[in-house]
């Protein structure tokens, strides 16, 4: 979870912009409504009802109702219950300060990217757990914020200027609903660096062009990510393709509804029909990780020592301009789980998570795709994956140990037996979409070589040449 080194980082690129727009605003929105920002109990004196929305939300529980999930079982699913091929897990990686042998910080755990202030998030709820609820985080332009260790073994995440009361308050009073910048804080940052994970989640998206995203252009209609995204009492709509839960299932996120651009966007027929049965992203994202190379494979099988960090990793790799991959997919997706049989794929990988559809579906439709490939561990005799506790290894190198824990923490497994096993995961790309002059014209597609594998997506060959006699 080595979004930790970012985040100094993350405050260099992210906090200009907030510092250009917080000069055009004098008065901040809560310049009058308190005196001291003394911790989310201050936020809590107006706000308790939308503390106990957050709450129950995605974005605290790190889990929610998985309906999209075809073998959920009914189970409520999340970051905090299920696993992942970049960092594996937040069991035994969630909180803490990892030093290298220089003593430098080398890592503080997941929770860096949770909307809290150190604690678990818990089922129930409780004072406590509101006052666990970090407001600024997503709602104040220039928060910053560092872990303190307390005394004993105990850790909380505090805002940098916790010892400055004036500065904080004035950062504190800097209310807003969430901006591309605070978002970008955690969702371009996970998985270890700068856009490693999503793809197309970079912080180019900052302060960018239509060129660049015809959606949060500048120079166009800026839009900010709760345009789309927010729903209603912090519940996010969108769950993209291989995240487990959602909180609004009977809201989907989607280009063709009516609030978007509908199920006919363009002035020509043609265009629709391939519409009807390919999603709009396949055409208008021709190439993602156009700015920060993205994490495409990750191999924590082979242990990476980088001498000047003084810090081992797994062995991953970057790629940069990446062309997605295409497949069917109707918004469902089966996901694997901790605790039952490794299902392995076609290619002898286990997928993680992998979308539900086929050309015979009818509400499926070819959506374009990150394919990200790792080798991670499985126990020798159950076929069950296993995470990593990979903080420490960060520091020492040492996987066997990182694997055992993991295995005790998730399973109650005294020394494990484990294999190292291929997965498979296919991310939704749907950020960095580009105005229709720099779409896909038909030869990207139907041309020789095209960027569709037709048979992979279950036809003879190219339709539009098998249309013509020519299979």
């Amino acid at each position: 979870m080595n979004i930790r080194l970012l985040l100094a980082a993350c405050a260099v690129i992210l906090t200009g912009a907030a510092s250009a727009a917080l000069a055009q605003d004098p008065a901040p929105s809560h310049a009058s409504y308190f005196e001291h920002y003394e911790g989310t109990a201050t936020c809590l004196t107006c706000h308790e009802a939308e503390a106990k929305s957050f709450f129950v939300s995605q974005h605290y529980q790190w889990r929610g109702n998985s309906p999209a999930i075809v073998n959920s079982k009914g189970r409520q699913l999340g970051k905090i219950n299920t696993f992942n091929d970049f960092c594996t897990s937040p069991t035994g990686n969630w909180i803490g300060i990892i030093r290298n042998s220089r003593g430098e910080t080398l890592t503080k755990g997941c929770s860096a990217c949770h909307a809290g202030l150190g604690k678990l998030p818990s089922p129930e709820m409780s004072r406590e757990q509101l006052e666990n609820i970090d407001c600024l985080i997503c709602h104040a332009s220039g928060y910053r914020r560092d872990l303190v260790q307390l005394e004993g073994e105990s850790f909380e995440w505090k805002p940098i200027l916790w010892k400055n009361q004036a500065g904080l308050d004035s950062v504190s009073k800097r209310i807003s609903k969430p901006t591309r910048v605070m978002c970008l804080r955690c969702h371009s940052a996970s998985g270890g660096g700068a856009n490693f994970k999503r793809g197309d989640i970079e912080y180019a998206l900052a302060e960018t062009t239509r060129d660049y995203d015809v959606h949060m252009g500048t120079d166009g209609v800026n839009m900010q990510c709760v345009t789309c995204h927010a729903g209603a009492d912090h519940r996010v709509r969108g769950r993209g393709t291989d995240l487990a839960g959602t909180d609004l299932p009977g809201r989907p996120l989607s280009c063709d509804t009516a609030e978007c651009h509908g199920n006919a966007p363009h002035k020509q027929t043609m265009l629709n029909t391939h519409a009807a049965r390919v999603n709009c992203t396949v055409c208008h994202i021709r190439e993602f990780a156009r700015t920060d190379a993205t994490d495409m494979r990750r191999d924590w099988s082979k242990t990476v020592y980088n001498k000047e960090a003084d810090r081992y990793t797994a062995n991953i790799t970057l790629e940069k301009n990446v062309q997605p991959v295409y497949d069917w997919y109707n918004g469902t997706s089966r996901a694997q789980l901790l605790g039952e049989p490794a299902r392995h794929l076609a290619d002898g990988s286990v997928g993680i998570m992998m979308p539900v559809g086929a050309r015979s579906d009818p509400k499926a439709k070819i959506f374009a795709f990150k394919k990200h490939t790792a080798r991670l561990p499985k126990l020798v005799d159950r076929n069950w994956m296993v995470p990593i506790t990979v903080e420490h290894f960060f520091a020492n190198g040492e996987m066997e140990p990182a694997v055992k824990n993991a295995a005790h923490e998730v399973y109650g497994i005294e020394n494990a037996k484990t294999t190292w096993v291929e997965t498979t995961r296919m991310m939704g790309i749907f950020h960095g979409v580009q105005p229709a002059n720099r779409a896909l014209g038909c030869l990207d597609c139907h041309g020789e070589p095209g960027r569709m594998d037709w048979k992979a997506l279950g036809y003879g060959g190219d339709p539009m040449m098998v249309g013509r006699g020519r299979r």
